[in-house]
C-alpha cells in the first residue's frame, strides 16, 4: 500500500475517535458544571483546557470560552470541528481506497462543519449530534470495508487515539472532583456505565471505575483494550514474520505500556492518576512518530498535547 494512502486511513481512524471523544469530554464537564453549584467554572475550566492541551487560555475562562475552543472553532487545534475537517481531508486524500459510502458519510458530516450548521448547534444536542456521527462513520467502515491493510491503519489510528483519549477522561475524572457522581458520569460518557455495573455487580466506587476504565480486557474502550488491539494491528501489518522480539518501535512502545497498566499494582496506578495519564498520552505521541517513521512518508497530524503541554 502507498504511504500516502495508509498516513490518510491511520488519521482518519484518529480524527474521527478524536471528535467523538471530545464530545464524550465536554457532555461530561458540561452536564457537571451546570447541575454541581459548588464547582468553581474557571478553576474547572482550565483544568479541562489544559487537559485537552490548551496552555495559552486567558487567566479568566468560563463555559463558552471552553465549548468555542474545544468544540466550535474550526482553527482551533483541538477542536471536535477541526477534527471532523482534518478526517475529511484525509479521506479526500485516500478516495480512490475508500468505499462509496465511507465517503459519503465522512463528507456529509463535514458539510455541516462548511456550511455553518453545526455551529448553530447547542449542548447536550451537539455532543449527541457528533457521536452519532461517529458512529455512523466508523459503522459502515466496519461494514463497507476488506479487512487489508487499509483497514488495520484504520483501526490502528482508531485504537491509540482511544487510549489516548480514555486517559483525559480518565484524569478529568480524577482532577475535576473525587466523588462517586464524577466516575458514573464518565462511565456513563463512555457508554461504559452498564457493563460496569454487571461486572462490579452494581457496587460504583472511584477505585472501581478507574480499573474498568484503565484495564478491563473485554470492554472495547478500555485503555488496556485498546492497546491491545493497536499491538494486534501491527502485528498485523508486519510481514517479516519474526520469531523472536519486536522489530516494531510502535508495537514495543504500546506493549510495554500496557503490560506496566496490566501487571503493576492498581494501588500505585490509581494513586496519581493524572500523572499516569500524562505518561500514557505521552506513549501514544511517541508510538504514533514510530509508527509515521516505519511506515509513513510524512505527517498529516494536527497538534495535540498531553498535560502541560506534554
Amino acid at each position: 500500500m502507498l504511504s500516502r494512502i495508509a498516513e490518510s486511513m491511520f488519521w482518519i481512524g484518529r480524527y474521527v475517535e478524536r471528535a467523538e471523544d471530545t464530545a464524550r469530554i465536554l457532555d461530561v464537564q458540561t452536564s457537571l458544571l451546570l447541575e454541581d453549584a459548588t464547582l468553581d467554572v474557571d478553576e474547572t475550566c482550565h483544568g479541562l483546557l489544559s487537559i485537552m492541551g490548551v496552555d495559552d487560555a486567558p487567566e479568566h475562562v468560563d463555559l463558552g470560552y471552553v465549548l468555542q475552543t474545544l468544540a466550535y472553532d474550526p482553527r482551533s487545534p483541538v477542536s471536535i470541528a477541526a477534527a471532523i475537517g482534518a478526517a475529511r481531508e484525509s479521506a479526500r486524500r485516500a478516495r480512490e481506497t475508500l468505499s462509496v459510502p465511507l465517503w459519503e458519510v465522512i463528507n456529509t458530516t463535514n458539510r455541516d462543519i462548511v456550511s455553518g450548521r453545526f455551529a448553530t448547534r447547542r449542548t447536550p444536542g451537539v455532543f449527541q449530534w457528533v457521536r452519532e456521527r461517529a458512529a455512523l462513520v466508523n459503522g459502515t467502515a466496519d461494514a463497507t470495508m476488506t479487512r487489508d491493510e487499509g483497514w488495520q491503519f484504520l483501526m490502528l489510528g482508531r485504537c491509540i487515539e482511544r487510549a489516548d483519549m480514555t486517559s483525559r477522561l480518565v484524569a478529568t475524572a480524577s482532577v475535576t472532583s473525587g466523588t462517586t457522581d464524577q466516575w458514573t458520569s464518565t462511565l456513563r460518557a463512555c457508554g461504559a456505565y452498564e457493563a460496569f455495573l454487571r461486572t462490579y455487580r452494581g457496587l460504583s466506587t472511584e477505585r472501581a471505575a478507574a480499573e474498568f476504565l484503565l484495564l478491563d480486557r473485554l470492554f472495547p474502550r478500555s485503555v488496556v483494550f485498546s492497546l491491545n488491539r493497536a499491538e494486534q494491528c501491527l502485528d498485523n501489518l508486519e510481514s517479516g514474520g519474526q520469531r523472536a522480539g519486536i522489530q516494531n518501535d510502535a508495537q514495543r512502545l504500546l506493549g510495554r505500556t500496557r503490560a506496566e497498566l496490566e501487571y503493576r499494582s492498581l494501588s500505585d496506578v490509581v494513586a496519581d492518576l493524572p500523572t499516569e495519564m500524562e505518561r500514557l498520552q505521552r506513549t501514544c505521541a511517541m508510538a504514533t512518530e514510530a509508527v509515521t517513521k516505519r511506515f509513513f512518508a510524512g505527517a498529516e497530524a494536527l497538534a495535540w498535547h498531553g498535560m502541560g503541554g506534554a
